[in-house]
Formats: structure tokens, sequence, C-alpha cells
């Protein structure tokens, strides 16, 4: 759908086309003319360059630079990563500032001349980085979209930004993705003459987070949201890796780990080992992690008998794996704090098992307590809980199932996550989907406009065994059923549900494997007969 004029533009086409109709005797009544007069046309197109948006005016925001950048390979003056074959494109540097405390510096992209496709697509970040996904942003402009990318609202790698200040906590956990497309949609009308026929957001981890702000606070926004890995439950995802970090540790020792990469990897091995070809097939990957019952693959069976060594795991190992397996409960109440780890992700779970202190101790030294010197060890995982839910949860988390209002304006929600990914947890994935089904009632009511697709072996946004490769990336026009924007846009535009979606491994440049991605909760299942390695002979049930 077109999205409104800008105040600016619309006031002088009102009064032009009164004046109009004043000169041919209209009005009220029927002038006798025959028929409506035509509308109005839309305001002229403008320059790439910053003399031409003088007169612009944005609520709540305002233009720094414009600049034309050249066909072929962009660098970024603020990235090491080169962009390779993009196309001739219009770039808007700009701030938002939706409070008085806020500064969301964002960055509109628009292909030029017919290059643009009439659509935009808003990117999420990473974490709690200020960086920009210029990956993502060259990846939807090479089809054709306009693309715009934003800092968050802050302009250093660390948490201290959020110190005394949650408006900028709020432009982080919620706000900012809606502060730049509400000003980018304006900026874009004002450089093509024309508004975007459709607007679809883009992002993985935090950028999964935001776009669940995006469907539940903001469901004006987007047409299609692509929400991969999503860290929507934030609070409780950052209990976790502090669950994490103790249970490796000995009580109040920072340096000492029970669980090293080492062991992590031999789990992950025996674990893949005994269950890999439970779907009938030999490929290294776990395709269904709850399908390794302990039956299978019991983590008790790999105690060492005769003391530590490199196939065995000791008493204490075994213990920190229950735990984290587990995940973090309320020791009074028993209550789940956060869904614990699939089977076949243990290998990576030490990137966020933390090194002397846990991972985002930030998030609860500076925002939570208000205290440099806390102490993680003293962290009582029910009263400390709870006064973090009543504190910071209502600034960072998208955990609410109601969905009605962007369902009911046409939105389509697409999320994805890894089985492997030992980040975020897939089972709390699992977990709201099947929150917004009950909120929906039944599964066809859900069906219309939200899809999850759990990926086999696929970590925390990419990579992984399986096949994991969700983009046609370098494709101008790519196939929808290999493509997940395409494939969105193609449910958004034509009403086609996106269940023919195809997954691919790739290894230098080429394709080795393809497998069907089936919309939960259903699974990919091999017909018995056929290459292994060919999506055809997988069937989703």
């Amino acid at each position: 759908m077109g999205y409104p004029l800008p105040a600016r533009a619309a006031l002088p086409l009102a009064l032009a086309l009164a004046a109009s109709l004043a000169a041919c005797g209209g009005g009220d009544g029927d002038s006798g003319g025959g028929g409506t007069p035509p509308a109005p046309p839309g305001p002229a197109a403008r320059a790439c360059q910053l003399e031409s948006f003088a007169d612009v005016r944005i609520p709540a925001a305002r233009i720094t630079a414009v600049s034309s950048v050249p066909a072929g390979t962009y660098r970024p003056s603020d990235s090491r990563q080169d962009l390779n074959d993009v196309p001739a494109f219009c770039r808007i540097d700009a701030v938002a500032t939706p409070t008085a405390s806020s500064r969301i510096n964002f960055q509109l992209w628009v292909p030029e001349g017919a290059s643009w496709n009439g659509k935009l697509v808003a990117t999420g970040n990473g974490g709690y980085s200020p960086a920009l996904s210029y990956g993502d942003m060259a990846y939807a402009m090479r089809q054709g979209y306009a693309v715009l990318g934003g800092d968050t609202g802050h302009q250093t790698e660390d948490m201290l930004w959020g110190v005394g200040n949650p408006e900028k906590i709020i432009d982080w956990g919620s706000r900012s993705i809606n502060a730049i497309t509400v000003a980018g949609k304006q900026l874009l009308t004002e450089l093509r003459g024309t508004a975007a026929r459709r607007a679809y957001y883009l992002g993985c981890s935090t950028g999964g987070h935001q776009g669940f702000a995006e469907a539940q606070r903001y469901p004006e926004d987007f047409d299609g949201i692509i929400a991969g890995a999503p860290g929507n439950n934030r609070t409780a995802l950052n209990i976790e890796f502090m669950w994490r970090f103790r249970s490796n540790r000995p009580a109040n020792d920072n340096l000492t780990q029970f669980l090293t990469p080492a062991k992590l990897r031999l789990i992950t091995d025996r674990a893949v080992a005994a269950c890999d070809t439970l779907d009938g097939v030999a490929d290294g990957v776990i395709d269904d992690p709850r399908a390794c019952t302990a039956d299978k693959f019991d983590v008790a069976s790999l105690l060492c008998t005769a003391g530590d060594a490199a196939d065995c795991l000791t008493s204490d190992q075994l213990g920190a794996a229950r735990n984290i397996y587990q995940g973090p409960r309320n020791p009074r109440t028993k209550a789940q704090l956060y869904p614990g780890w699939p089977v076949g992700s243990e290998s990576g779970w030490s990137g966020y098992m933390g090194s002397t202190e846990p991972v985002r101790a930030d998030f609860w030294r500076y925002w939570v307590f208000d205290d440099p010197q806390w102490n993680w060890w003293t962290f009582d995982f029910d009263r400390d809980v709870s006064y973090a839910y009543a504190k910071i949860a209502p600034l960072v988390d998208q955990t609410s199932a109601d969905l009605s209002a962007f369902k009911s304006r046409g939105g389509k929600l697409m999320v994805y996550h890894g089985w492997s990914d030992p980040v975020v947890s897939a089972y709390d994935s699992i977990g709201y989907y099947d929150r917004v089904l009950a909120a929906q009632g039944t599964q066809a009511a859900l069906d219309e406009f939200y899809r999850l697709f759990l990926v086999p072996g696929m970590g925390h946004c990419s990579g992984g065994p399986g096949a994991t490769t969700l983009r046609a990336d370098g494709d101008a026009a790519p196939d929808p059923s290999r493509d997940i924007l395409a494939l969105m846009d193609r449910w958004v535009e034509q009403g086609k549900p996106p269940d023919d979606f195809v997954a691919s491994r790739m290894a230098e440049g080429s394709v080795q494997r393809t497998r069907p991605l089936c919309a939960y909760p259903k699974q990919a299942a091999y017909r018995g007969t056929g290459d292994p390695d060919d999506g055809a002979s997988y069937i989703c049930r």
C-alpha cells in the first residue's frame, strides 16, 4: 500500500485543487463537466544533493548529508566491509530525535532511476552495537529496494550510554526502528516524488528483537517483517547468560571453568553420532533435537570412569552440562525463567560462557542495579528476577502475544531460528509462537499472517552444518522459493503463503545440498528414495 504525502507537500496540493475547482465553478455541487477531476500529481523528485532538501521539514528528524554513490564496490567510511556490486544510489544521512535525549543516526540508500523497485526495506542491528547492518542493506538494495539502517540511538560499543537515560534504552529496545522508518519514508517520498508501495523489515538477533517490537508496538510501519533468532525476551535471555556463567564454575570462582570448548565439542559430536540418522538421512545434522531423547543420547553416558580424559566428562562437567540444558529456574517456585538448550547446540555454548564475568554483565551492573561494583555471585534468581522485571523489562522486552493490530492491517511475519543456535534458544521462539497461536485461537487464523521456520543445523542467524543459506545474495531477481526477502514480497504482493521455501548448503560458491524449510509445526521428512542432498527428495509433514 502507499503512504500519505508529508504535510509540507499535502497542503499546497490541497490549495491548488481547491483553486482549480473554484475556477470551474466547481465546489459542493456538480460542475456539469462530467466525471471526477484527475488526482493532483505528487511532489516533484529532488536532486541527490543537500541543497535540494533545504525546504524539507521532517517531524522529529533532520538531514545531515546527501551524496551520490557510484555503482560498483562501496565501503562506508565507518566500516571495514566492502560491499560489492551495488547499484548507483543516493545516500541520505539523517538523525531522528523522538525525544529530547534521543539521537538516532540513520542512513537511507535509494537506487538511482529505474533501478528502484518502488519499495523499502529497513534493517536491524546486532547485540548492543551501534553498527549499521551494511551487508543486509546491500543485499536488499541489489534487489532494487531503497534501504534504511540506523545506530539504535547510541554511538559507543559499551552500555554506559543507558546509565541514567531510560529514553536511550527505550530507543535501543523498542523505538529506534519506528523513528527512522517514519522519517525515512518521508525522505524517500521527497527524493523520488512518490511514496514507497511496500515497506519490509529485515533483521536477526537484536534485529529479530527489533522486528518483534515493530509487530507488537508499531503495526503500521511494515507490510512484512522478517525476524531471525529474535532476542525479544531480553531480560530472561540475560538471566540465562548469568545462569550459564555460574553453572560452569565453582561458586565464587570467576576463573575456573568446568566445560572447555573441547568438552562441549565432544558432547555435540556424540549427540550427532547418536541422533543424526533419526530422520533417515546421515548428513551430520540433527533435524529435530526434540527427537534426540535420553534413550538415544544421554549426556550422562559420557561420565568418566577413570579420571578426566579427552573422551569423557567429570562429574563437575556433567553437572554443568545438565544445568545449562535445563536453563535457569526460580529456586523457590521452580518456575522456568528461560528455556533450556536443544541437544546439538553445545559446541557453541562457550561463546556465551563469559570469561571473567557473565556475558552482558553491564546490563545488570549499570541498567538494573546501578552499581559498578555489583557482584553476580550475589544474584538471587527469585528476588532479583522480580526486581529486574519491574525495572528494566518494560523498556526492553518485546513479548506481547497480541499481534491483532499487525494482522488486521495485512502485515505478514516470518520468523526463522536455527536449531543449533547457542545464543538465543530455539525453544523460546517456539514458546512465543505457541502463545500467539493461543491468542489467535486456531492454526488457520495464525497461518494467515505468521510463519516460523526452524532451521536444522543452523547456528546463531547463520552458519552451521545444515542447509542454512536463506538468501540468493547478488541475484537482482531471485527465485522467491530460494530467497527469504523475495519470499516475503511474494507473500505480501501475491498472497501466496511461504510454504515452498528451500534452503541451501553452500561450499566454495556452489550449492552442495538443498532442503525444504517447513512452516512449524511441520518438518521436512525424507521420502525414502532419491538423492538425500536434493530438496525434492523431502516432503513437509
